[in-house]
């Protein structure tokens, strides 16, 4: 049996439905961010040290000419900090700088976010994406999860990675150090 390119298949859904993500590990988990909420993915560096921020806090780096807070998502996640690997990377998301996750673009900006194993991207239909059923007040970053087969993912909301209190410490240094 052929197949006509552009004919649906019956059983699969149309693949206007599915999304690109990015692929990445916390531990021996896989997550993935959607690739509409990446600005940039760049090689790991060194950052500026950010004294008194919560450790997962890598630092700060000069992004464009503005500043860039970079949070190690490893770290925030586990305690530990993520491998300095070829394949970890820096994904430069916009994220939301004031107490309203929902605000407008001109109340958002740059963020890094260190991601292990940030190489592969993979289409993936969001509406398969289910609840995990956990209770995730002390990470409400964590989405819904995807069962593929070879293992569940869970999806990262970027909007909810940085809690509040955090967003203004870290968004606050970012315009004093000139942006």
């Amino acid at each position: 049996m052929s197949i006509v390119a552009g004919t649906p298949v019956p059983g699969h859904r149309a693949a206007t439905q599915r999304r690109l993500f990015l692929r990445f590990a916390i531990g021996a988990d896989t997550y993935v961010l959607d690739t509409h909420e990446i600005v940039q993915v760049l090689p790991l560096a060194r950052y500026k040290q950010m004294p008194g921020m919560p450790a997962w806090v890598a630092g700060l780096a000069m992004y464009h000419g503005r500043a860039l807070p970079v949070i190690d998502m490893t770290a925030l996640a586990t305690g530990a900090a993520a491998a300095r690997l070829t394949s970890t990377r820096v994904v430069v998301v916009d994220s939301p700088t004031g107490a309203d996750a929902n605000a407008d673009a001109d109340r958002r900006a740059p963020l890094g976010l260190i991601l292990e194993k940030a190489t592969e991207t993979a289409h993936y239909d969001p509406a398969a994406f289910l609840p995990s059923g956990l209770d995730h007040r002390d990470a409400p970053y964590l989405g819904p999860v995807l069962d593929t087969g070879a293992g569940l993912l869970q999806w990262l909301r970027v909007d909810d990675l940085v809690p509040v209190g955090v967003r203004e410490r870290l968004f606050g240094a970012a315009a004093e150090a000139g942006t």
